[in-house]
């Protein structure tokens, strides 16, 4: 009887690199690096309540620009990145996935929203920071700052649809308009007076954290194998492949 030799632990390492390189990637970029960012702004806030050195300059220069055309344009604009305005759409979105049957999606899309709303209000509670008050804004808002709630959901939003449409050529319109729209809800609470930079960059980082490391998990895109003869077993879901 002779002895099959096990795959050498080298071997083994380097097999799982070649073929999971992608994820890894993903999850190095995608998750990792926003995460620390994130944690960098939260536990330097926590440090040095006046905040980052950096807040109050670039605040100020945007609010150099003021006029009233834009005033009206800002607290209009603002309105898009709030959840009342999103949570419509994402329901609309919900609706046309499960008119489709595309459960995995479903999930991926109630479980990332929800999750990104939990994220946020937990942070602005336990991070109690107070926003700034240099002017009168023109759309006052009276809960705490850090992270904003309009960038994580504005954020949120176009990850999900972003990760949502990858495999199709939605993906570059969605690219390209979506960022349009994050800077542009970024801008605008800045221009108001609501948030300091710092809170629109934890905004953003948490939600793409969150959006891309929920869609590694419940891979929103997997489908069946259709190839004729392909016998390759894809990596372990949580639900049955889409139809």
């Amino acid at each position: 009887m002779t002895n099959q030799q096990s795959p050498a632990p080298i071997s083994f390492i380097q097999n799982i690199l070649v073929a999971r390189w992608r994820s890894l990637l993903l999850l190095l970029a995608g998750v990792y690096l926003p995460l620390q960012i994130f944690e960098l702004l939260a536990v330097k806030l926590w440090q040095y309540e006046a905040g980052f050195p950096w807040d109050l300059p670039i605040l100020l220069a945007v609010h150099s620009t003021a006029q009233p055309a834009l005033d009206i344009v800002a607290v209009v604009l603002t309105k898009f990145g709030s959840f009342w305005t999103v949570g419509p759409i994402l329901g609309m979105i919900a609706i046309v996935l499960w008119q489709r049957k595309r459960w995995r999606s479903l999930a991926y899309l109630l479980t990332t929203a929800l999750g990104s709303t939990i994220i946020n209000r937990t942070a602005k509670m336990l991070m109690h920071r107070v926003r700034p008050q240099l002017w009168v804004s023109g759309a006052p808002e009276f809960d705490f700052a850090f992270p904003s709630g309009h960038a994580t959901t504005s954020m949120t939003l176009v990850a999900m649809l972003l990760i949502l449409t990858w495999a199709t050529s939605w993906r570059w319109l969605v690219l390209t308009v979506g960022s349009l729209y994050i800077l542009v809800i970024g801008w605008t609470r800045l221009y108001l007076g609501v948030h300091f930079p710092s809170d629109i960059l934890a905004g953003w980082m948490v939600a793409i954290a969150w959006a891309i490391g929920v869609s590694i998990i419940i891979k929103p895109n997997l489908t069946k194998p259709t190839a004729v003869g392909d016998q390759t077993q894809e990596e372990t879901t949580l639900l049955p492949e889409e139809t």
